[in-house]
């Protein structure tokens, strides 16, 4: 941690307040998730113990650690990923930037998801964990963005500088979780969208649900669970993608599946689930991922939470490896478990 120039304590990273109690009071008339000192996961949820000096030997260990060694393979390369782009026309795509940021294009649209382009998932760099993979694209080089949807606020999912230096704000509608709207239009954009879950907005050709998702939000210290946190079906007339933001796995995800299934392809989180607690993690491992994809009835699994940044324990690559052993025990053939380079784009049929 480190002390902002007026003295007051900075978060640097995106997890720095995930630990607390659960909240146990539900607002009169509310889901179970709304409560008067803000959301709540479903019941049964993992739940966080606050450990400071814990956290504190983390942002140690980030600052002095190494950057991990990239295979020649997983980072495709600008130049590379823009002709990647044009050589797939103007059909149905999926694009992946890098963590969990995607350019999904359904009916025409460009869709920009959680777009994290930044060095630092941070509020202070360079405190707070730093990418080691380039971004698939940078913001410049970006297509003309139709939709923005963001899952939760966390930095590296909700990343500022990325937003702001979009252009055409004003034309771009947005599409977050409860309690987001301020934030985002504070950057600059007009249309912003609010929702909470199972609720659906239909914009243009494309239809987005909020799914329920087994997370937390927080961007300091005192903010811890103001906000909601989400996952999401996107859908035109053809294609229909599921994207889990960041989850932990919860039996909900069977009875999610009755009431969404099936999807087309679906981009689900296999990394930061080792903390140094060993508490059960608000983060999925790669079987439990697979899992969801199982419960969900999703024809492509698309992993993603892994390769640019170090948030947790495991070795950096140890995710995907163990992703497509567990998705080939499952059933899933090698064609359907995406194991996508950074840049890289796929079409989508």
């Amino acid at each position: 941690m480190a002390k902002g120039l007026a003295g007051g304590l900075i978060v640097c990273s995106p997890y720095a307040s995930q630990a607390g109690t659960v909240k146990t009071e539900v607002l009169p008339g509310s889901p179970y998730h709304h409560t008067t000192d803000g959301f709540r996961n479903p019941p049964g949820s993992p739940t966080h113990k606050h450990d400071l000096t814990a956290w504190i030997k983390h942002i140690w260990r980030e600052i002095g650690r190494d950057e991990p060694e990239v295979p020649s393979d997983h980072f495709l390369g600008h130049r590379a990923a823009e002709d990647a782009l044009l050589e797939t026309g103007s059909g149905n795509r999926l694009t992946w930037l890098g963590h969990s940021a995607f350019l999904l294009r359904l009916s025409g649209w460009n869709i920009l998801i959680d777009p994290f382009l930044s060095d630092y998932a941070t509020s202070i760099p360079p405190f707070g964990p730093k990418r080691y993979t380039p971004p698939g694209l940078p913001v410049d080089k970006l297509p003309g963005i139709d939709l923005v949807i963001i899952s939760h606020n966390h930095y590296d999912h909700l990343d500022r500088a990325t937003l702001e230096a979009l252009p055409e704000k004003e034309r771009i509608p947005v599409i977050v979780p409860l309690k987001l709207k301020k934030f985002i239009s504070e950057l600059g954009f007009r249309d912003v969208t609010e929702l909470d879950w199972h609720d659906t907005k239909k914009i243009g050709p494309i239809t987005v649900i909020a799914i329920p998702a087994v997370h937390f939000s927080s961007r300091s210290l005192f903010d811890r669970n103001e906000t909601l946190w989400t996952g999401y079906s996107i859908s035109d007339s053809h294609i229909k993608a599921y994207y889990g933001g960041d989850t932990g796995y919860h039996s909900l995800f069977k009875d999610l599946g009755r009431r969404y299934s099936p999807f087309d392809i679906g981009m689900v989180p296999i990394g930061a689930y080792k903390r140094a607690s060993g508490l059960k993690s608000t983060h999925a491992t790669p079987e439990e991922a697979v899992q969801m994809g199982r419960d969900l009835d999703i024809k492509i699994l698309a992993p993603m939470h892994w390769g640019t940044l170090v948030l947790s324990y495991e070795p950096p690559f140890e995710p995907p490896d163990r992703f497509m052993k567990a998705g080939l025990a499952a059933g899933f053939s090698k064609d359907c478990l995406w194991k996508m380079a950074v840049g890289e784009t796929r079409v989508l049929v």
